[in-house]
């Protein structure tokens, strides 16, 4: 296992790079997975990007995004459901286990109604998920995420919900971002165990730039990063770490500009670090005098 066996790209940490650019800077940077967003996919479609993805020799890490399921209307319910089954057997043929639920939010105020409805569509998802060989991984977001995006906001909840389906079909996406705050969340980490299906790493940044598109390159801010992914690790996770980076900073350097530096960071501050070894010193034998002859005296 070389150092960089884990790590995975997400396209968004590169998103102005088109996805045949994603792809062969991928391998250029010599990191083995990549995490797909579907709006990417579609450009040059599903079975293209699997071709360049045996030419390279890349596994996919997971598929962004299923989810956004609450709705005003059943018809519109039942069409966020059709979209969902689109994304899992896209999931299935670009061969990834995993499809990341960014699960939505109330479209009327109602959080409790629209966390029922994210339930109710992933118990319909779910058994269609398994027999396309894929699972659902819902993703916790931070509570700033709430109104637009997720009414699913801290690990427990996603560990509750989780927990309501087998094992086969659905577990846990943990982003650091989104989970870092949480006094529960190497307690939740550990409970979550066999269904954690992505780790995801990146940095808060101190003031926060903006909601969305604030994250930070490892190191930059104040996640303890070390420790989280030492907790994922004790909960028995051995699956790809992906770098995800929404920042337009970030987005406007040269994608290989980024990806050695995301390279550099990853060493310096989510794997263990590097002791260098520690020599002996080396001293000079001592002699002792020789006692002086008889004849010296």
């Amino acid at each position: 296992m070389t150092e960089f066996s884990r790590l995975s790209l997400n396209q968004k940490t590169v998103n102005r790079w088109s996805m045949p650019e994603a792809l062969e800077g991928c391998a250029r940077a010599q990191i083995p997975f990549i995490g797909l967003w579907r709006d990417k996919v579609a450009e040059i479609g599903v079975a293209a990007t699997v071709k360049r993805l045996h030419e390279l020799e890349l596994k996919v890490s997971s598929l962004c995004r299923g989810g956004f399921f609450p709705a005003r209307t059943r018809a519109e319910f039942e069409t966020h459901l059709e979209d969902n089954r689109r994304a899992i057997e896209e999931a299935a043929q670009l061969e990834t286990e995993v499809l990341v639920l960014v699960c939505g939010a109330a479209p009327d105020r109602d959080i409790v109604g629209a966390r029922a409805m994210i339930a109710e569509a992933i118990g319909i998802l779910a058994p269609f998920a398994q027999q396309n060989g894929v699972k659902l991984g819902i993703e916790p977001l931070h509570p700033i995420s709430a109104a637009d995006r997720s009414a699913i906001v801290t690990l427990e909840q996603a560990n509750d919900l989780a927990e309501q389906f087998p094992l086969e079909q659905v577990g846990v996406v943990i982003d650091v971002f989104h989970v870092w705050w949480d006094p529960k969340v190497e307690q939740q980490i550990a409970r979550a165990g066999p269904r954690i299906l992505g780790f995801h790493v990146d940095d808060w940044l101190v003031p926060l730039p903006d909601p969305l598109l604030g994250r930070g390159m490892m190191g930059d801010g104040v996640i303890e990063l070390r420790r989280l992914r030492r907790a994922v690790d004790a909960a028995g996770y051995t699956g790809p770490i992906e770098v995800e980076i929404f920042n337009q900073a970030i987005w406007d350097e040269p994608g290989d500009t980024v990806l050695e530096r995301m390279k550099k960071r990853y060493l310096e501050h989510v794997l263990e670090p590097v002791l260098e070894p520690v020599l002996e010193p080396i001293f000079e034998p001592i002699h002792e005098p020789k006692q002086k002859t008889q004849e010296a005296l």
